[in-house]
């Protein structure tokens, strides 16, 4: 459990908390908002043990966090598996020197950088993020670990878009989602 947290029940149906938004960010768009979800101390405990329960066998030796909302559950996530947290940032957010992976959006291109020195040859590393849509930038997370010569163990998720093939796009990696739109 969380420190300090409400005991929770670790089947908390968190669907519950998550609320649809229509036509956002733009029309025809139905966005996943977790923010009632964050605002819900039992709640968000229970995430955490939920995404922590598929890996806890696992050997696991740093936690790789996507920028912003992926920090929110990959550091509590970090603590109660007693490993570091690598933070995986947009261009310019780091102070040391990085290494970066460009990658294809939808319409144009994004980048994500990682401290060089953060992992080394043979760690083997969780990537942590919100929500898998296209796995796009999970991929790219997955392509700056294993340049550093670490090795993704996998990735896991609080909310996944089915349809929007992000599990494939990620293969052959492991792949576990606390809740599947």
């Amino acid at each position: 459990m969380v420190p300090n947290a409400q005991p929770s029940n670790n089947n908390i149906a968190l669907g519950q908390f998550v609320r649809d938004v229509v036509d956002f960010p733009k029309p025809g768009i139905l966005f996943r908002d977790i923010t009632p979800l964050l605002g819900d101390a039992c709640a968000m405990s229970s995430a955490i043990e939920q995404l922590l329960a598929p890996w806890r066998e696992t050997k696991i030796d740093r936690i790789a966090a996507v920028e912003a909302r992926g920090f929110l559950f990959a550091a509590p996530m970090a603590i109660a598996l007693g490993v570091g947290l690598i933070p995986i940032r947009k261009p310019g957010k780091l102070p040391f020197v990085t290494i970066s992976h460009e990658y294809a959006l939808e319409y144009g291109t994004d980048r994500l950088e990682m401290h060089a020195d953060s992992l080394t040859a043979g760690q083997r590393v969780l990537l942590v993020d919100d929500v898998l849509a296209t796995g796009g930038t999970a991929g790219a997370c997955a392509t700056l670990v294993e340049r550093s010569g670490a090795k993704v163990v996998g990735c896991a998720f609080l909310l996944e878009l089915k349809a929007l093939g992000g599990r494939e796009r990620l293969s052959p990696h492991r792949i576990e989602s606390v809740l599947v739109y």
